[in-house]
């Protein structure tokens, strides 16, 4: 079978498809046949080595953590019924809050039966794959949040797929959505998804403008980490949520979660979400159900052949990727 393997550390370049043997369904696993998997922000830190120190992956090894298509085997234990069905799923070696999101660039990926998934017959494999990570992830953190109608809501990196989501979710919920983001496309992008008002966050009163706007937001959802985390949490008003899940821009935000609670301000770090208890497959299932009833828009960006990878990950590394980021597999 073809895969795409990371040769070495370092820029898209490493990333080369290869032949690789079949894998072997084992106790309680799958052999899915890929559609289509996702390609997160998380895969180009692996493949650049950054991310070693908290995912111990050397050369060559599979990236991607999440797929979605038709399960082909299934190994002892395993409900045979699962055999022939559409499936959303994460790999076997990936994980919530742990595991290796690694083997699923292939045409074949192995994965557990107790995170499979299965896709409604109205929604596609590929839509389906935008949510194997951010479906889930969305609507259980939102369901954290719990934003109330009226309350003002901040988005950070409001045009990726997580936050496409989001915009969605909070506008639903009844909050006054501000979206954050770095492009006229993306703003426009998160306009047409609800967002009531928008700013520019690489404008260096950008947190100024969302206090000026909200008199202080009640939730911030912050995908974008690093320092712009950070200038998001000042717009936070007394009593507000901020739920830090990303760290696009280099790192999560350096926040102090006690002396956010000295200003009226409860923290939710991705330790935090990942350990609060969050029925994630149930999240996922809800996720690709309203997807498919069209209560939920998954924006699927840009999707590139298996043996575009390179070009995946430079798209996401360029900063103009939208939406989710996907690769398909013929």
């Amino acid at each position: 079978m073809r895969v795409v393997e990371a040769k070495e550390f370092g820029g898209p370049e490493v990333l080369r498809v290869s032949e690789a043997p079949a894998p072997v369904a084992g106790a309680g696993q799958v052999v899915v046949r890929v559609a289509a998997a996702d390609v997160m922000f998380l895969d180009t830190l692996m493949r650049s080595g950054w991310a070693r120190d908290f995912f111990p992956v050397e050369p060559p090894f599979v990236p991607g953590g999440a797929v979605t298509g038709v399960v082909e085997s299934a190994g002892p234990g395993v409900d045979p019924g699962w055999v022939g069905r559409r499936v959303a799923t994460q790999t076997a070696a990936s994980g919530i809050g742990g595991g290796l999101p690694v083997g699923g660039y292939a045409e074949l990926a192995l994965a557990r039966a107790e995170s499979l998934v299965a896709v409604p017959d109205d929604l596609d494999l590929r839509t389906a794959a935008g949510l194997v990570h951010d479906g889930r992830t969305a609507l259980g953190v939102a369901d954290l949040a719990a934003v109330q109608p009226g309350e003002w809501v901040l988005i950070t990196g409001a045009a990726g797929g997580l936050g496409t989501l989001f915009v969605q979710l909070a506008r639903a919920a009844g909050g006054r959505v501000i979206a954050a983001a770095s492009s006229p496309a993306k703003r426009e992008l998160a306009q047409r998804l609800g967002a009531h008002e928008v700013v520019d966050y690489t404008r260096p009163d950008w947190a100024g403008r969302v206090r000026e706007l909200s008199g202080g937001v009640q939730v911030v959802f912050d995908g974008a980490g690093g320092e712009l985390g950070r200038t998001a949490l000042t717009t936070a008003a007394p009593g507000a949520r901020f739920l830090g899940y990303g760290n696009a821009a280099s790192g999560f935000a350096p926040i102090d979660p006690e002396a956010a609670a000295a200003q009226g301000v409860t923290v939710h770090t991705l330790m935090d979400i990942t350990k609060s208890g969050i029925d994630w497959n149930g999240a996922l299932e809800r996720a690709l159900t309203d997807a498919a009833a069209g209560r939920l828009k998954v924006v699927v960006g840009q999707t590139f052949p298996l043996e575009e990878a390179a070009a995946a990950h430079a798209a996401i590394a360029a900063r103009t990727a939208t939406g989710r980021t996907l690769l398909t597999i013929d």
